[in-house]
């Protein structure tokens, strides 16, 4: 923000990289800015990108990445949706996290023309001693792996790069317990990272935003 105060931006478009909307996560990139609004006596145009959970051309940038894994390695039995948790209270309290969880899920298998007995939401990454959103992706990872499945698949909305919860927490973790109990092989799809596909939508999304008159 400093940098582009010293180039003389006028126009700010800030598209946090969190699809589904929560106010642990999305809520604080505002946060974060408007702080540093505060010390500035001219702030520019701005446009804060709230969620895009159900926007068409996500929704296909994320189907195209796990049909490309499915045409590579094969379907597995089932494919979980799982996405990063947040305390149940949060939900109870009016966060639309949950639900949004749920339509991008929705939308991403009626895309790949899933059955609904083909995959499942899940939510992962809780800590502490509350309830948080469920059903549980490790729990769920361990049912199936007991219950006889042998070839399981994830794949992880809520984040559009690949970090420390999709690459230890599930490729790691999650695909150890999984072998542990039963299971033969668990199918961890990437994120649609860079993925030339998603990073033309970034591009596109931030210059029609950019464009938008303001008064």
């Amino acid at each position: 923000l400093d940098r582009m105060q010293e180039q003389g931006v006028r126009k700010l478009v800030v598209l946090p990289l969190y699809p589904q909307y929560s106010a642990s996560t999305t809520a604080s990139t505002f946060d974060a800015i408007a702080h540093d609004f505060q010390k500035r006596r001219l702030i520019p145009d701005f446009r804060f990108i709230q969620q895009y959970a159900g926007e068409p051309a996500y929704i296909e940038a994320v189907a195209n990445k796990i049909q490309a894994h499915w045409d590579e390695h094969g379907r597995a039995d089932k494919l979980i949706f799982s996405y990063h948790g947040v305390p149940k209270r949060y939900l109870m309290n009016g966060d639309p996290y949950h639900c949004q969880c749920h339509k991008t899920t929705r939308l991403i298998a009626d895309r790949l023309n899933l059955k609904p007995e083909e995959y499942m939401t899940c939510f992962q990454s809780r800590f502490g001693r509350e309830e948080w959103l469920k059903p549980y992706t490790d729990k769920t990872v361990a049912a199936f792996a007991e219950q006889g499945t042998k070839e399981l698949a994830i794949a992880t909305p809520a984040f559009v790069s690949d970090c420390l919860e999709t690459l230890e927490e599930i490729g790691m973790e999650a695909a150890e317990d999984f072998e542990e109990k039963g299971g033969a092989h668990l199918h961890v799809i990437p994120c649609i990272n860079d993925r030339e596909e998603w990073v033309n939508v970034m591009s596109r999304w931030v210059d029609e935003w950019a464009q938008t008159k303001t008064v």
